[in-house]
């Protein structure tokens, strides 16, 4: 078999992320099938000596698409709240940032379809155990004790994950717009108690977080 190499503008202009990078919009578009390396090579207009050039395989590439989904739906989404000191105001940056993005809803959702696959299945399973962990940290700095935390940071991620179902599968039927900013105020009114901020703790650290996703 001829070797496939990678000509040198390519090599400078595409990084591994980038492949990643790639690997996860096929991903969502179109599930763990869709991550192969000719269509991604053509999707980037480059040839597969790209490819090779940084990885050994397409489970290679999987490997480095699937932690760096895990690296951005985990750490970097709390250290962007994990400073703001007032548990209500530091929960509220989490909701806005879990809506914020449908796209990085409909990856999940891919994620979770794919999760016959080991590999991907124990990245999921990881990135949702970290998030509920830090939820739970939260709900805990708000004042409740182990069992209302629990119950609550279940309620609150149950909630984030049948909007990007909704949004998904029913987009009609999503709220936009002002009705959108309706629509979150009662998600705010009804998933964190403020009348809890006043017994508040200090912010959770992410380090618990950080052991979860990288184990």
């Amino acid at each position: 078999m001829a070797r496939i190499v990678a000509t040198n503008s390519e090599k400078q202009s595409l990084s591994a992320e980038d492949w990643a990078e790639a690997a996860l919009e096929a991903l969502a578009a179109g599930g763990m099938e869709a991550v192969a390396v000719e269509p991604l090579a053509r999707e980037l207009g480059v040839t597969k000596g790209s490819f090779y050039w940084h990885f050994a395989s397409r489970g290679a590439l999987l490997k480095a698409a699937l932690e760096l989904w895990e690296r951005r739906e985990t750490l970097d989404i709390i250290a962007g709240v994990e400073e703001i000191r007032d548990p209500y105001e530091r929960i509220v940056k989490l909701f806005k940032r879990a809506n914020s993005s449908h796209k990085a809803g409909r990856l999940y959702l891919a994620m979770a379809a794919a999760s016959d696959d080991a590999r991907v299945a124990a990245v999921v399973r990881r990135v949702s155990a970290s998030r509920l962990l830090y939820l739970h940290d939260c709900y805990r700095a708000l004042g409740m004790d182990e069992h209302e935390a629990h119950v609550w940071s279940t309620f609150a991620y149950a909630t984030f994950i049948g909007n990007q179902q909704v949004h998904r599968d029913v987009p009609d039927r999503f709220p936009e717009g002002a009705r959108f900013s309706e629509y979150f105020k009662l998600m705010l009114k009804t998933l964190i108690p403020r009348a809890r901020a006043a017994q508040a703790l200090p912010p959770p650290a992410a380090t618990n977080l950080r052991k979860t996703g990288s184990s």
